[in-house]
């Protein structure tokens, strides 16, 4: 593993205090926060109980930047996954959001390399179709409780038929499947 993307861990004391152990210091959410940006994958475990709470820190760090005005999560996508709590799409949302996360990263990768050519003025390739397939996915996975009143993406002209055929073939048997769980 390299330096950047070891594991950093992060000991909580009972003073609820954060102890560094890769610089031996104490740390605070924000510094955390700022490891992670930095590419750091983060663990923070209790020291007394061994519990692994990076979990919990996480969604208290992300809390923070929303209390501060720093919003990232509309109000629709928290209101999202409130519902998805309890419901059956409980099972399938954790592996939604892992894949919509990563294909923002490529995409976001993709971007960087388009500004590092010649034409900066490139766009993110397919960034049309990914919403359209986003959208379509979640109202699937939702069964249509997000409520949402966000109008569906419209194909664009660069859109070839054919897909978007594969992506409501694909939605149908994922409907499907649903339907069976």
């Amino acid at each position: 593993m390299t330096e950047k993307t070891k594991l950093l861990l992060i000991k909580r004391y009972a003073s609820r205090r954060l102890y560094d152990t890769e610089a031996s210091d104490y740390v605070t959410l924000a510094d955390i926060a700022g490891f992670i940006r930095g590419g750091r994958e983060v663990q923070i475990i209790d020291l007394k109980s061994g519990d692994d709470l990076t979990r919990q820190y996480l969604l208290q760090i992300v809390a923070d930047y929303e209390r501060r005005g720093e919003n990232v999560l509309p109000v629709e996508v928290l209101t999202d996954l409130v519902r998805s709590y309890g419901s059956q799409a409980t099972s399938v949302v954790p592996q939604f959001l892992a894949a919509s996360f990563e294909i923002l990263r490529d995409g976001q990768s993709k971007a960087m390399e388009n500004l590092n050519v010649v034409n900066p003025a490139v766009a993110i390739p397919e960034f049309d179709i990914m919403m359209a397939q986003q959208e379509a996915f979640m109202k699937a996975m939702t069964g249509g409780l997000s409520g949402s009143t966000t109008p569906s993406a419209k194909p664009s002209k660069s859109q070839p038929s054919d897909d978007l055929a594969d992506i409501k073939s694909q939605l149908a048997a994922l409907q499907d499947k649903l339907s069976k769980l």
